[in-house]
């Protein structure tokens, strides 16, 4: 009898992905929901700028969403799925009535900084593990992330 699941990882190894991925999921799923209400409740001069670009970026986020839970599942685990979880396990707070365009804008940095750190986390776990699928995520996102803050912060001055 093997101790590796059906793609080629210890099982140790795929659970331990599994749950540093469910508290990453966790955390992109409030994530996903403050950037969308940054979308909603934006005001000020550069609303329609900022509008047509929290959009753009809620959106990538929920795809997001999706890939990661289904690499959860590929590992042979389950996903969290309900909010109360997600409120348990996550280090992205909630960020309510946010209405000034920098304000948001800086909750999407601060949002993004600890999505990177979380997913450095991931990418080292998954490498001991041998996971190239979950680095090869993981890496991904990082990378476009990291050019996303360097716009942001660009956009902020």
């Amino acid at each position: 009898m093997t101790d590796t699941n059906s793609i080629g990882l210890h099982e140790s190894s795929a659970s331990q992905l599994a749950e540093k991925l469910n508290h990453l999921l966790a955390n992109y799923q409030i994530f996903y929901m403050n950037v969308r209400g940054y979308h909603w409740n934006v005001r000020g001069p550069h609303f329609f700028e900022l509008h047509n670009k929290f959009e753009e970026l809620y959106t990538d986020l929920l795809t997001k969403v999706d890939e990661v839970a289904e690499r959860i599942l590929t590992l042979g685990h389950k996903p969290v799925h309900a909010y109360s979880d997600y409120i348990g396990m996550t280090q992205i707070q909630e960020d309510k009535n946010v209405q000034d365009g920098e304000a948001c804008v800086r909750g999407i940095l601060k949002g993004y900084q600890t999505l990177i750190e979380l997913q450095r986390e991931v990418l080292a776990l998954a490498s001991d593990a041998d996971d190239e699928g979950t680095a090869a995520q993981a890496g991904d996102y990082i990378r476009e992330q990291e050019k996303t803050v360097w716009m942001l912060n660009a956009y902020l001055g």
